[in-house]
């Protein structure tokens, strides 16, 4: 009987050993933003840039254009946390500013409430983040500015 609970117990202890280091192998991951200029853009993490970059395209072509029209823009390693920030200027122009790699959700909101300041950037007609990332990719809806 002894045996038997030893045999258990070593098993136990040894399945509870190897799934955090079957986890830490995954190792971070970094973040891939691309975008189809006035058509799509997509977000991927992985733990190397062709990964990403690849799962990023393919998800800005399921938002209806071409995968190659879906170019590289950003690459933080490791992911961190990330904005994705509308911008329009003056004259109607428009498009998108992807910042990763913050530390936290606060200091990634701050750099896009900063990159949004009409005193430091008065050519802007409108400046608003659409979405946060967490470190893992998930998206979150920011809240609207005051």
């Amino acid at each position: 009987m002894s045996r038997l609970y030893l045999t258990l117990l070593c098993a136990a202890l040894c399945a509870a050993t190897l799934e955090p280091l079957a986890r830490a192998s995954e190792g971070p991951v970094g973040i891939a933003y691309v975008e189809a200029p006035e058509q799509s853009s997509g977000v991927c993490v992985a733990g190397n840039p062709d990964k990403a970059f690849s799962c990023a395209k393919a998800r800005c072509a399921e938002g209806g254009t071409l995968a190659r029209d879906c170019l590289r823009i950003a690459w933080c390693f490791p992911a961190g946390w990330s904005t994705d920030v509308f911008l329009q200027n003056q004259d109607g122009f428009h498009w998108h500013e992807f910042s990763c790699g913050w530390d936290s959700k606060e200091m990634a909101l701050r750099a896009a409430q900063l990159r949004c300041d009409r005193g430091l950037s008065p050519q802007l007609l409108e400046c608003m983040t659409v979405a946060v990332y967490d470190p893992d990719g998930k998206t979150e809806t920011p809240e609207p500015a005051p």
